[in-house]
């Protein structure tokens, strides 16, 4: 039996051209009936064309830890951690947060996350990895800036359900 909750991050922004866009992005993430349940560390990026990080959006994990012991277990983030991970500093002021226990929340990014993006096709990269569970990446692609309304979804298949990349202009 999976049970599930979701995380709703919405992120209010303007593009490199004044233009005012929301983007939410909606996670459902099952919690497995099993044994050992831990809650997920997810992180959330952005990437170009070339497959380069332009933005981290979000990052949740155990901060609570003592001496910042839960970021420790980021790198088993494998993807998120080898393209921009190992570079930052946690905690980081505005991205990262604690784990969620099962029910909907909603993360708020800073305004300007993605202020410098120029016009372009990009994608939205959500991963999340368990203790004692599995590891798993959603891409869900996003054109930027907005040219009208548009609800772009990703599906994983263990670690998360739906990802729904929302976007108004």
């Amino acid at each position: 039996m999976k049970l599930r909750y979701s995380i709703a991050l919405s992120l209010p922004l303007a593009s490199a051209s004044a233009m005012a866009a929301d983007l939410a992005l909606k996670l459902d993430v099952p919690q497995l009936n099993v044994a050992e349940y831990h809650r997920p560390y997810i992180a959330a990026w952005v990437e170009n064309a070339d497959q380069k990080v332009v933005a981290n959006l979000a990052v949740l994990y155990d901060v609570k830890k003592k001496d910042n012991v839960g970021t420790k277990w980021l790198k088993d983030m494998r993807t998120w951690w080898r393209k921009t991970g190992r570079e930052l500093t946690m905690p980081m002021d505005g991205v990262s947060g604690a784990t969620r226990a099962p029910g909907e929340t909603t993360l708020n990014i800073p305004k300007g996350a993605l202020d410098k993006l120029p016009a372009g096709q990009y994608t939205v990269l959500v991963e999340a990895s368990r203790e004692a569970g599995g590891r798993e990446v959603v891409k869900v692609p996003l054109q930027w800036p907005p040219q009208s309304a548009q609800n772009v979804t990703g599906k994983g298949k263990e670690e998360l359900g739906a990802v729904v990349v929302q976007v108004k202009p």
